[in-house]
């Protein structure tokens, strides 16, 4: 059995998703433990298509705005590496060569359809969970405390959360380096860079 699902992984097209799958695994774990900027994969859906990527804009035309891009290609290639893996146990592993390579492909395309198609209707009630605050947040932050969630910050990463008006808000900050903040360091915001939507912290003074 275990040989039976070792070739299925391994076998077109269910191989090439599975390295995807890999890829966004490491992507989610670094994460996770704040090694890795949770808007590095991140675009915004909202946007002027023509200013996207053509990925990117191919999720505009289908509807799948109102949550991070991240979230949106995780489940399409989750989903989508699935079907083929049932389609690939069940069905091309019982063909001829020859014919495995033209009905793969086939297969990946329905697959990724079929994907698009369930991701877009799974994530509709999830919009409201995934709500920027922009408008509020923003030149208003200027002289709160955060608390850091990443393992630094630097001139190019960094995230924390600031409480205001009882709740808590993921923001994205830079910091010159070196410094000394870490995970769970307490930082001032002292300002707000509009271009790039990040704000500048310091440390915050030991009292």
């Amino acid at each position: 059995m275990l040989d039976v699902i070792t070739t299925t992984l391994a076998s077109y097209p269910t191989n090439l998703l599975t390295v995807l799958l890999g890829v966004l695994l490491i992507y989610w774990v670094l994460a996770l433990f704040g090694l890795l900027d949770l808007d590095a994969l991140d675009v915004d859906l909202d946007a002027d298509p023509s200013e996207l990527g053509q990925i990117a804009s191919y999720v505009v035309a289908f509807g799948l705005t109102g949550v991070p891009f991240s979230v949106v290609i995780s489940l399409v290639v989750l989903i989508a590496w699935l079907l083929c893996y049932l389609a690939d146990r069940y069905l091309l592993f019982w063909m001829p060569g020859w014919m495995t390579l033209l009905a793969g492909t086939v297969v990946l395309i329905v697959a990724l359809a079929a994907a698009v198609f369930v991701t877009a209707r799974a994530l509709r009630p999830m919009r409201g969970l995934f709500v920027e605050h922009n408008a509020r947040g923003n030149a208003s932050l200027v002289g709160l405390s955060c608390q850091i969630t990443t393992l630094k910050v630097d001139e190019r990463f960094g995230q924390a959360n600031v409480e205001t008006e009882g709740t808590a808000i993921a923001i994205r900050v830079r910091a010159a380096a070196p410094n000394g903040l870490v995970k769970g360091s307490v930082a001032t915001i002292i300002s707000y860079d509009e271009g790039s939507g990040c704000y500048e912290v310091v440390e915050s003074p030991l009292i």
